[in-house]
C-alpha cells in the first residue's frame, strides 16, 4: 500500500496515521484562527450523511487546518462497526459543521433523505454494478493536498468474489443455526487468529517475505473481526453460547474460527464502501482480500468445521486468551 499519509488516514485496514516534519501545532500558529478546537463536538461528513464526531486533534499542515476526529458511535444500519478506532482519521475544514441545532436537524434530514434514495436506488444501483466498471468522481488529488472530498462516490465499491464452494459453506452454516438449532463447538481449531497467521506464513513462502500490505491487512482484519462479531456477525441463536465463551477479556479471533472469518468477507464491502479509501488503495486491498479467499477455499476441508452440534452442552466457557 502507498506510504503516503492521505492514504494512511484513509485506509481503514491500516489505521490513521499522524502528523509529519511538516506539520506545524497549533500552538506555533494563530490558535484563534482555526475554527474548531481539539476537545470539540462537531459533525462530521462522512460518505452522504453528517455523524456526532469529537476532534482530537488539530494541525496546521501546507496552509490548512486539518483534524483528527473520533466518530462516537455509528449507527448499526450503516453496517459500520460501532467506536472502531482505527476509523478516526483527518479531515479537511470543510467536511466539520459546528454542533448546532440548525446543523444536527440537517443531520438528520440528510440521513432520512439518504435512507430513502437507497430504498429507490437499490435495484437500479445493483444492475448498474453488473453493467458498468467502477468509476471514480473527480481528478485524482495531489499526494501532498490532505484535504480530503468529504462526499465518497457511492460508485467505489470493493468487489469481494466468494468461490461457489464457500458460499455453499456459508449457506450450510446458516441452515444448521437458524433451521436446525445447531452450533459450532468452541473454541475452534484452527481460530482466526491462527488462520490469518497461516495466510500470512504461506505468503512469505510464496514471495520469500511478508508483504507490507499483507500484513496491515491481515492486522485490519484482526481487528475488525474482534469488533464486528459481537454486533454483526452473529446470529439470534449464537449469542447466548457467546457471552458464556468470552470472558476474561479474550479476543474473539481466538476463539471463533473460518465460519465466522467468512461471514465477515459477506460484510466488508458494504463497510468499506462508505469509508474514504484511495482508488490504488481500493484496488490492492481488493486484490489482497480475494487472495485470501481463495487460500480459505484451498484450505476448506482443513479450516471449517461439518459437525455441528445441538446447542445444548455446546458451550465451553474461555477463561483466558492464549499467549
Amino acid at each position: 500500500m502507498s506510504s503516503s499519509a492521505a492514504t494512511e488516514s484513509s485506509n481503514p485496514i491500516s489505521g490513521g496515521g499522524g502528523g509529519d516534519a511538516i506539520n506545524k501545532s497549533v500552538k506555533e500558529e494563530d490558535a484563534d484562527s482555526t475554527p474548531f478546537r481539539e476537545g470539540e463536538q462537531v459533525l462530521a461528513y462522512h460518505g452522504l450523511c453528517l455523524y456526532d464526531a469529537k476532534v482530537q486533534k488539530v494541525e496546521f499542515h501546507i496552509d490548512v487546518w486539518r483534524y483528527y476526529v473520533h466518530y462516537r458511535g455509528w449507527n448499526k444500519n450503516t453496517q459500520l462497526l460501532l467506536a472502531l478506532n482505527r476509523w478516526d482519521e483527518w479531515l479537511g475544514v470543510d467536511c466539520l459543521l459546528k454542533h448546532t441545532e440548525e446543523n444536527v436537524r440537517k443531520q438528520k434530514e440528510l440521513k432520512e433523505k439518504h435512507a430513502m434514495e437507497k430504498n429507490v436506488n437499490a435495484g437500479r444501483l445493483s444492475q448498474d454494478k453488473t453493467k458498468s466498471p467502477i468509476g471514480v468522481r473527480g481528478k485524482k488529488r495531489k499526494q501532498e493536498n490532505l484535504e480530503k472530498e468529504c462526499i465518497a462516490p457511492s460508485e467505489k465499491l470493493v468487489i469481494i468474489q466468494i468461490p461457489s464452494t464457500l458460499k455453499k459453506q456459508l449457506i450450510n452454516d446458516h441452515e444448521c443455526i437458524t433451521h436446525l438449532d445447531q452450533l459450532l463447538k468452541l473454541p475452534r481449531s484452527p481460530s482466526v487468529h491462527e488462520i490469518l497467521n497461516k495466510y500470512t506464513d504461506y505468503r512469505v513462502k510464496k514471495n520469500g517475505k511478508v508483504p507490507e500490505s499483507v500484513e496491515e491487512i491481515v492486522n485490519g482484519l484482526l481487528c475488525y473481526f474482534d469488533k464486528a462479531l459481537p454486533s454483526m456477525l452473529l446470529y439470534k441463536h449464537e449469542r447466548s453460547q457467546y457471552k458464556e465463551v468470552i470472558a476474561d477479556n479474550v479476543s474473539p479471533s481466538r476463539v471463533y474460527g473460518a465460519e465466522h472469518l467468512l461471514r465477515l468477507f459477506v460484510k466488508l464491502p458494504d463497510m468499506l464502501s462508505c469509508m474514504h479509501i484511495e482508488t490504488e488503495t481500493l484496488t490492492e486491498l481488493q486484490q489482497r482480500l480475494n487472495d485470501l479467499l481463495r487460500f480459505l477455499q484451498s484450505n476448506q476441508s482443513s479450516f471449517f468445521d461439518s459437525n455441528y452440534q445441538k446447542s445444548e452442552g455446546v458451550v465451553g466457557a474461555v477463561k483466558k486468551e492464549e499467549k
